[in-house]
């Protein structure tokens, strides 16, 4: 019995979740803790001239899945004109309504779902001339900390640089998902840097292009560390996917719900 109204739950949770107005609702709600956290704390933003000079021409933000939250209001206010690529999924959609609240427009599509028409959209977005893109490259699922080389191609499309972005913050917690996502406090220490532009040739051989891609990537890994090193955070994890953490944490519970039943036995 137990069972079937935890399935009845979920499927009437789905249906509640799926609709517009209702993610509209709960993506206000995501969206005022964050500018809590921005306005309580100190935000030092370095190499600012790179962001002010790019923020609303065809170039491409990137930054890891994990450290979105404190960028969007560091974008709100500083006014970028922007799209990014949200995933088509329901909960896709609920984070592009969110950064929506914060300026940000959306492309629809993944690397699973819709690659070739996001990566259309982001041409034309990008040839526009007027807006820049914001893209985590190890989303939606992984495989954590790595650069997907979609970005890279859509830069050698266009000739838009690469730019990357990261923060850190001195008072923060890390959420137990795949991309291990940073949350700040109220009252932090919070930084951003952006990175220097990094280009991609368009005459590149399939072994350049793949040199170029972790040249990126170990720039931004570094970013990374050399950021949360400042904080003395833990190091994140590399590499996980978000199906096979998931399954980490059921076969953990699995475990869990063994181990309480041998003791009662």
């Amino acid at each position: 019995m137990k069972q079937v109204l935890r399935k009845i739950w979920k499927k009437f949770f789905n249906a509640i979740f799926h609709f517009p107005p209702v993610q509209w609702v709960i993506a206000a709600i995501i969206a005022l803790p964050i500018w809590v956290v921005y306005f309580t704390s100190r935000i030092k933003i370095t190499n600012y001239e790179t962001y002010k000079k790019y923020r609303d021409k065809p170039a491409i933000f990137m930054f890891w899945h994990g450290r979105m939250m404190m960028l969007s209001p560091i974008i709100c206010i500083g006014r970028m004109r922007s799209y990014v690529i949200a995933s088509q999924h329901a909960d896709g959609r609920l984070m592009a309504k969110v950064e929506r609240l914060f300026g940000l427009r959306a492309v629809y599509g993944s690397g699973s779902r819709g690659g070739v028409a996001v990566l259309r959209d982001s041409i034309a977005v990008l040839q526009r001339g007027d807006y820049s893109m914001c893209i985590s490259p190890d989303g939606p699922s992984g495989p954590s900390l790595r650069v997907h080389p979609g970005a890279l191609y859509l830069a050698q499309k266009t000739g838009a640089p690469l730019i990357p972005v990261c923060f850190s913050a001195s008072r923060a917690f890390f959420m137990r998902r795949w991309d291990s996502l940073m949350v700040a406090k109220p009252f932090s220490r919070v930084t951003c840097h952006v990175g220097q532009p990094f280009f991609i040739d368009k005459n590149l051989t399939e072994a350049e292009f793949e040199q170029r891609r972790l040249e990126f990537e170990d720039i931004m890994y570094k970013q990374l560390r050399e950021m949360d090193a400042e904080f003395n955070l833990p190091p994140v994890a590399r590499d996980l996917k978000s199906s096979e953490y998931k399954n980490q944490l059921r076969a953990q519970r699995a475990a869990r719900r063994a181990q309480r039943k041998g003791i009662q036995q």
